[in-house]
């Protein structure tokens, strides 16, 4: 084979009239090679001078006395004996150095082409990032840390759909500034600041338009705030002074063209009140009709739901639900009875559909279930409930469940004695995903959730 390659070569040199070097005595190989013939590569013409070298096949490098062969890009260069090649560098540096090499007709070209941006576009595109992106790049500069106060900003904001729903909690060992998960990213972000100035311990009991509502341990003060803006409100102290617990619905306000948004209580003895964000002030628009059968014996465990502009509150004795038409005033009742070992359960909404959610338990197994009320019947069907697997971990236990969310995609608090689970419920995708646990920055120790409510996060939304 050594013999026909060095016939080849001579025949290339003849073509392009280069002196061929010394024959090499005839070598007998050691060893067998299964390899394909070797492709002889010609040189063009106006590499014509460069030398030819044959690489030595023995495995004695004394033998070699020709010029070590690199190829780059495509040509020879000859190397002097005894020096390494030049080493490979990684792929990364070589990614960093054509970076490097480009980035000032890059930086030209962006600041070109960023100068003449229009404003308009320049705050959709902002209006449009994440909202934990957002606040990172309010840092950059004064005028995208104002873009919360512009008139502008707010309305391309209001363009935007509305993303998935955030979850506020307050957690056992830290009721002050709590904690708010974001179930795109998965993620808890902690507050270092409380939204709302007060000493008091306040607690999350409704939401609409990116506000919380929050109301103190004593059933006595109102709060309204923005958690991401920190934005907030003391609301007016309220006309009639019922100090029991009460149950609490907010929405936003479709009566007024200049928007706002309204928060009703109910107590169980058939008191009520609404109060106006547009007139600061609250209201009694009349009194409980005789046909709503008193105590309303209100499960005060559930937060309301609010559909198609009317307030539905769950009650346990007659099981039902009890509306209110927030914009003509009208109370209404339904008898619905209730699931046969049933406990712990929430309303919620998806869609304008009310969905009833709660922990079915016979002798030591316990699982969560979904239920969906029929308009026709007034029953509740059951639509889905929690994977048997997952179901497994509550077998002999005694648990307790709160509802943290009950728009669509639901947080559900599992606990016992020595358990804490957080588990989300898409309604419409009928997906369960397990929550990570909360945890504090610079702390390994986990927080057992309190409390909580779902919100829609506006970076906009004023109290």
């Amino acid at each position: 084979m050594l013999r026909q390659l060095i016939g080849q070569v001579q025949e290339l040199l003849d073509l392009y009239g280069t002196p061929l070097p010394p024959p090499l005595p005839a070598v007998h190989l050691p060893y067998i090679f299964h390899h394909q013939p070797p492709t002889i590569l010609g040189q063009p013409p106006q590499l014509r001078n460069n030398r030819w070298c044959f690489l030595n096949l023995e495995d004695n490098p004394s033998e070699d006395d020709c010029y070590n062969l690199v190829m780059k890009a495509g040509r020879f260069q000859m190397l002097e004996p005894g020096k390494a090649p030049p080493s490979k560098r990684a792929r990364k540096e070589r990614s960093r150095g054509k970076l490097a090499e480009t980035s000032s007709s890059n930086e030209t070209m962006e600041e070109e082409i960023w100068k003449e941006f229009p404003e308009d576009l320049h705050e959709a595109v902002i209006a449009r990032l994440p909202v934990a992106t957002f606040f990172r790049f309010r840092s950059v500069c004064q005028k995208w840390n104002s873009l919360l106060t512009s008139n502008s900003f707010s309305l391309q904001c209001a363009q935007v759909p509305q993303p998935q729903p955030w979850f506020y909690t307050r957690t056992h060992e830290n009721v002050n500034t709590g904690a708010m998960y974001d179930p795109v990213s998965r993620k808890w972000h902690h507050p270092t600041v409380p939204a709302i100035p007060t000493k008091m311990i306040i607690l999350p009991v409704a939401s609409a338009g990116g506000l919380l509502c929050f109301l103190d341990i004593g059933h006595r003060s109102f709060y309204v705030c923005n958690p991401l803006t920190r934005s907030f409100r003391e609301l007016q102290a309220r006309s009639v002074k019922v100090w029991s617990r009460v149950a609490v619905g907010m929405t936003l306000n479709q009566k007024s063209a200049n928007g706002g948004y309204q928060i009703m209580w109910v107590g169980s003895d058939g008191e009520y009140e609404v109060y106006d964000s547009t007139k600061n002030t609250w209201t009694c628009p009349g009194s409980m009709p005789s046909c709503i059968k008193l105590p309303l014996s209100l499960n005060f465990r559930s937060q309301a739901v609010c559909v198609d502009g009317s307030m539905y509150f769950l009650r346990s004795d007659p099981d039902g639900i009890v509306s209110y038409d927030m914009e003509t005033g009208v109370w209404k009742q339904f008898t619905v009875p209730a699931p046969v070992h049933l406990s712990d359960q929430s309303l919620a909404e998806c869609g304008g559909r009310i969905m009833l959610v709660g922990l079915l338990t016979k002798n030591a197994a316990t699982c969560v279930c979904i239920w969906e009320l029929q308009k026709m019947t007034l029953l509740w069907k059951e639509v889905d409930r929690m994977p048997n697997i997952w179901c497994l971990e509550f077998y002999g236990k005694h648990i307790k469940m709160s509802c943290l969310g009950n728009r669509g995609l639901l947080m559900l608090s599992l606990r016992s004695k020595m358990m804490n689970r957080l588990v989300t419920y898409d309604i419409l995708r009928k997906e369960w995903l397990r929550v990570p646990n909360c945890v504090l920055p610079h702390s390994r120790k986990r927080q057992w959730i309190a409390c909580g409510t779902a919100f829609h996060p506006c970076l906009t939304a004023k109290a």
